[in-house]
């Protein structure tokens, strides 16, 4: 089989098969935070796959900072315990691709809390950018042009203004997701596009006059749809 031309779900089961692998090695050569696994391709080797695969799969650990690759030097095993490098390994593996609903429901929860902060912290340069993300969506939404993608960069900008690069990082992630299944799901009516541009303002300025509770408040009633999508039910609260 040619592993750099099959199916996702296939290569999903490769990748959490080599996963598995390399915590096997690291268990059975007791290797410690700090120390190097072997080349990419000794393990492509060792595994009987691609290195494509096993860069995958190290750039997924990476990522959850169980790995560490180093330029020119190698990969490394990240400065945690092994029975914590283990617990976490396994819940990678037990993780499935998230469902449009749960991006949706993270979005809130995150921006609820982003709007509030990027109304105590942010700063001149953040409301220039806020600014021109909401002219560049009204400027769309008023020519009767698809602001999808003007709309979710707004968003970004409260996230960045929040001065919370974990934050702004996690929303990054997500984006991508919400924004290709966007129009798929018809979470948003179209029709009511000139009074999201009402609300997007109505944000724009709590944010500006750093009232916390007022951007907080127009994001939820921004929200609302979303809410409905998520929930059917309107008596749901997040702080």
């Amino acid at each position: 089989m040619n592993l750099d031309i099959i199916t996702k779900n296939d290569n999903h089961e490769v990748q959490n098969s080599i996963i598995s692998r390399i915590r096997e090695l690291i268990n059975f050569k007791n290797l410690e935070p700090g120390d190097k696994l072997p080349s990419e391709r000794m393990l492509s080797e060792r595994f009987e796959v691609s290195r494509s695969n096993v860069r995958e799969a190290i750039q997924k650990l990476e990522f959850y900072g169980l790995l560490k690759s180093i330029p020119q030097s190698g990969t490394f095993v990240a400065n945690i315990g092994v029975i914590a490098l283990n617990g976490m390994i396994d819940e990678i593996l037990g993780m499935k691709d998230p469902n449009f609903r749960s991006l949706v429901e993270t979005r809130i929860l995150l921006e609820l809390k982003a709007a509030g902060l990027a109304a105590t912290r942010r700063t001149k340069e953040d409301l220039i950018k806020l600014e021109s993300a909401l002219i560049s969506y009204e400027e769309k939404v008023l020519k009767g042009e698809d602001a999808i993608q003007e709309d979710l960069l707004f968003h970004l900008s409260i996230a960045s203004a929040s001065g919370n690069t974990t934050l702004n990082k996690l929303m990054l992630i997500i984006t991508p997701g919400i924004m290709t299944n966007f129009e798929k799901h018809h979470v948003c009516d179209t029709s009511k596009a000139n009074l999201a541009i009402q609300e997007h303002r109505s944000i724009f300025e709590a944010i500006k006059n750093q009232d916390a509770k007022q951007a907080k408040m127009r994001l939820k009633i921004h929200f609302n749809e979303l809410y409905q999508y998520c929930y059917n039910d309107n008596n749901i609260e997040f702080e």
